[in-house]
């Protein structure tokens, strides 16, 4: 070969690494700007209602991945599906603890609940890591008062029992005191934690002539108090005095089984207790002992531990004790209503704003 051929080879071939090369180079700049491009991944721990899952889709600004059921998603999909994501959109049936965070990675940044209670967050193991909790307080309170005041009168009434009796052949001829129960007119009903439900489920009672409300709680709460005109007394003297008693509290270390034999025992033989708050505030040992035994008259209950409670459970025994399944905040607009807030809690977390409502941590 000549020496001017062998010059264009070695030119020709110079032309071909330059070519490579440069391909090379531009395809790492395109791959660097579609990871750019890649959108945030949050995680959905279960099929949500509509209005909740369509505020995710139309942001435009996260990567949806949903667990698609009615049903809890399985702990090890949640451990498997949470890497990587740096949103975590959960309900009440979801424990977020270290085990979860650890399996996340650094990448989670936000962690929404579609629940008002956030008993199931490890917030001491979120605070560490610097993720930011949202929550859903406030949209519910107008449909868990309205449950609340509903399972009062239908305890209160012995309306469940008085309904198996007409099915079951035991409504007979008309007897004065048959499936008599206790009425509100005059009556005391104290409430056990004063907040936003509480004086929603006072201000809905009063129109059916209650005499007098009192209230316990961490402290007095004289503005929310004289709106509803509530007494602040111990929760001894509450027991001792009312008629129909309603749990309202939060649940915390000092609020676990506050309801107990201590309690029931102070309590009327002729009082009627109600909780649709949460089933940990209440020893239900010591209350199936306390209506079993006729300490107290009788119980109606939308929170219970565990849930399900199990189908032999002694409570289920007993014709003086109501128990639905945890469907205070049972609404078509109330569960659209919590679904829209944590999507937008979730997304205002994602972007660094200030959430709709955060849990101060």
């Amino acid at each position: 070969m000549s020496w001017c051929a062998m010059r264009n080879v070695s030119h020709f071939r110079a032309l071909k690494l330059l070519l490579f090369s440069q391909i090379h180079t531009c395809c790492r700049l395109e791959a660097m700007k579609a990871a750019e491009k890649r959108l945030p991944r949050v995680y959905v721990t279960r099929r949500i209602p509509p209005d909740g899952i369509k505020i995710l889709q139309q942001s435009g600004i996260c990567e949806i991945e949903q667990w698609d059921s009615d049903d809890p998603v399985p702990r090890e999909e949640l451990l498997k599906k949470v890497a990587g994501a740096k949103g975590l959109y959960c309900l009440l049936t979801e424990k977020i603890d270290e085990e979860v965070l650890r399996a996340a990675g650094p990448s989670l940044k936000v962690v929404s609940t579609m629940s008002v209670g956030y008993d199931h967050l490890s917030l001491d193991d979120l605070k560490k890591r610097g993720i930011r909790v949202g929550y859903t307080p406030d949209v519910l309170t107008e449909a868990v008062a309205e449950l609340t005041v509903a399972l009062l009168l239908a305890t209160s009434r012995r309306l469940i029992e008085a309904a198996d009796e007409a099915k079951n052949g035991g409504w007979g001829t008309w007897k004065p005191l048959w499936m008599c129960g206790n009425g509100l007119t005059q009556s005391t009903v104290g409430i056990i934690g004063l907040g936003r439900i509480g004086e929603a489920i006072a201000k809905r009672l009063k129109p059916f002539g209650v005499k007098q409300f009192l209230y316990t709680d961490i402290g007095p709460r004289p503005e929310v108090a004289a709106r509803i005109s509530a007494e602040f007394v111990s929760m001894e003297e509450l027991a001792k005095q009312s008629d129909f008693i309603t749990v309202c509290c939060a649940l915390t270390p000092e609020t676990q089984g506050i309801c107990n034999k201590k309690l029931f025992s102070k309590m009327k033989n002729t009082a009627v207790f109600i909780n649709t708050s949460r089933g940990a505030v209440v020893n239900q040992e010591d209350l199936y002992q306390a209506l079993s035994n006729g300490q107290i008259s009788a119980a109606g209950l939308d929170v219970t531990v565990p849930e399900p409670l199990p189908l032999d459970h002694p409570l289920f025994k007993l014709k003086n004790c109501v128990i639905l399944p945890h469907i205070a905040s049972a609404t078509v607009e109330t569960r659209n209503a919590m679904a829209a807030l944590a999507a937008n809690n979730l997304l205002a977390g994602l972007q660094g704003e200030a959430m709709p409502k955060e849990v101060p941590l």
